[in-house]
């Protein structure tokens, strides 16, 4: 066998020069060249984290009530156990809401835009380009009682006269949902890619119709887009508080939107330090849910 097939330099000709081997592909990356994303994950996710923790066990009344004051306190107040289980609402209804808009639109996109396809991922990328702020001001002016939606559901007998719409529960989802349903096309688009075409195209000609098809086969296929999208929505919704602070009128109280008001109005730093301890918690229990439910169909998350 040659030294080439072998992976060593040709001889040089030299007496007593020895032969090295070259470096193969993954020879040439080194554990040294990880130390600038080690140290920027470091100084910019470990240290806050750690920091937040210590502020929620060693500020406020928890020097003199004990560590866990706060934690309990959340846990077990009436008030803010009912912020925990809305917080959960919101986020869930959110989800399910973007899940049944945006997986026909992803669909769409895969199966039958064709050249159309970059035109509709424009405009599903354009809102994305603007400011939250600016995007739900325009809710609260398309909502108002004098704005151009109110007369037209009066007219078309919604509703019995003018009401402030964009002071109602409704708002703080469409304002969500708007933001939010582009994460979930893109997700789910991303995988039904990967779903080859053939597929469906065989279980048409064994005599399944449309329905069956998707139902049995392109559903399935696209459980990892669906389980991404949601986890996605989900995580994003329940740190969002500009929507509950500028639409709903303050009938929908999150956890987001609390620990803004601990930081800017109650200034207890302690008390938000828990409260943003308590939701990362809860994405990463989410995480967990979502790559237990992917290996259990087989997908590697």
């Amino acid at each position: 066998m040659t030294a080439e097939r072998q992976g060593l330099a040709p001889a040089s000709g030299f007496p007593g020069m020895r032969r090295r081997r070259r470096p193969g592909p993954y020879r040439l990356a080194r554990p040294s060249w990880t130390i600038p994303v080690l140290l920027f994950l470091g100084l910019f996710f470990v240290v806050p984290l750690g920091a937040n923790i210590l502020r929620s066990i060693g500020t406020g009344q928890a020097v003199t009530d004990g560590p866990l004051f706060y934690y309990v306190k959340l846990l077990t107040d009436a008030f803010y156990a009912g912020v925990i289980a809305e917080t959960l609402k919101v986020g869930i209804v959110s989800t399910l809401i973007c899940l049944v808009i945006g997986y026909p639109v992803a669909y769409f996109m895969v199966r039958h835009a064709g050249r159309w396809n970059a035109v509709i991922v424009f405009f599903l990328l354009a809102p994305l380009l603007t400011s939250i702020i600016m995007r739900t001001f325009g809710w609260r002016v398309l909502l108002a009682r004098r704005g151009p939606l109110t007369p037209l559901l009066v007219e078309w007998g919604i509703l019995a006269r003018p009401v402030n719409l964009a002071d109602e529960p409704i708002a703080v989802y469409l304002g969500l949902v708007h933001v939010l349903v582009p994460f979930m096309v893109l997700s789910v688009a991303a995988v039904l890619q990967k779903v080859d075409v053939r597929l469906e195209e065989s279980a048409r000609v064994l005599g399944a119709g449309p329905v069956r098809t998707f139902l049995q086969i392109t559903l399935p296929l696209s459980i990892e887009g669906i389980a991404t999208g949601c986890i996605l929505v989900f995580v994003v919704t329940n740190g969002s508080f500009l929507t509950m602070l500028l639409l709903g009128g303050g009938q929908i109280k999150t956890l987001s939107l609390l620990i803004y008001q601990q930081f800017n109005v109650t200034q207890d730093v302690g008390f938000a330090a828990a409260m943003g301890n308590l939701l990362l918690l809860i994405a990463i229990v989410g995480l967990v849910v979502q790559t237990r439910f992917l290996h259990r169909r087989g997908v590697k998350a």
